[in-house]
C-alpha cells in the first residue's frame, strides 16, 4: 500500500493513460479502492508484481489468464521517463522465468498495439513472433489495430535452465 501515492503520480500522467487504457486524473478514492483490491486479492489465474528501481515502485508486470501451461503477459511502466531503457524488456524475461519455474508455464501470449513501436520490438527482442492482427482499441488518442504475439518455449531451452 505505500506504493500508492506512486500509482497516484501515473494516474495523473496523460502519456501514461493514454498509452495503458487508463482514465487520466482518477479520483483519489476510487483510485485508493482500486489499489487496495489489487494488492490485497488473490485471484486464481492473475498474478500481478511491482517493477522497482531503486526501491521505489516504477511499474507493474502480470500474467493473466493463466490456465493450461499458457499465459498471458502484460507490463506497464508507470514512470514514462524510464520509457526505452530496457526495464519493460528485463521484467517481461524475470516474469517469463517465474511463469516457467513456478508454474510450468510454456506458452505466453501478448498484445500490443500496431503503432507501440516500443513494446513491440521488446516482445519481439524477447522471442515473442506476431501470430494475428485482430480487433482495434483506442491507443493514444486514435483507433489502433491490435497484434497479438505468442512466445513459446522449446524443450531444449527448457533443458538448459
Amino acid at each position: 500500500m505505500e506504493d500508492y501515492n506512486s500509482v497516484l503520480n501515473w494516474s495523473k500522467d496523460e502519456a501514461f493513460c493514454s498509452a495503458n487504457g487508463w482514465e487520466k486524473n482518477r479520483n483519489p478514492d476510487e483510485l485508493y479502492n482500486w489499489w487496495t483490491k489489487c494488492v490485497h486479492t488473490k485471484i486464481d489465474n492473475f498474478i500481478r508484481m511491482g517493477i522497482e528501481l531503486d526501491n521505489q515502485i516504477i511499474g507493474y508486470v502480470d500474467l493473466a489468464s493463466i490456465k493450461d501451461n499458457s499465459a498471458e503477459i502484460g507490463i506497464a511502466i508507470g514512470e514514462n521517463a524510464m520509457w526505452g531503457k530496457g526495464i519493460g524488456f528485463n521484467s517481461v524475461l524475470c516474469m517469463i522465468e517465474y511463469g516457467i519455474k513456478k508454474l510450468g508455464i510454456n506458452t505466453f501470449h501478448a498484445e500490443t498495439h500496431e503503432s507501440n513501436i516500443r513494446s513491440r520490438r521488446m516482445l519481439e527482442k524477447v522471442g515473442f513472433e506476431e501470430v494475428s492482427k485482430i480487433g482495434s482499441e483506442e491507443y493514444l488518442g486514435k483507433n489502433d489495430q491490435l497484434i497479438q504475439y505468442k512466445f513459446k518455449l522449446q524443450m531444449n531451452l527448457i533443458d538448459s535452465q
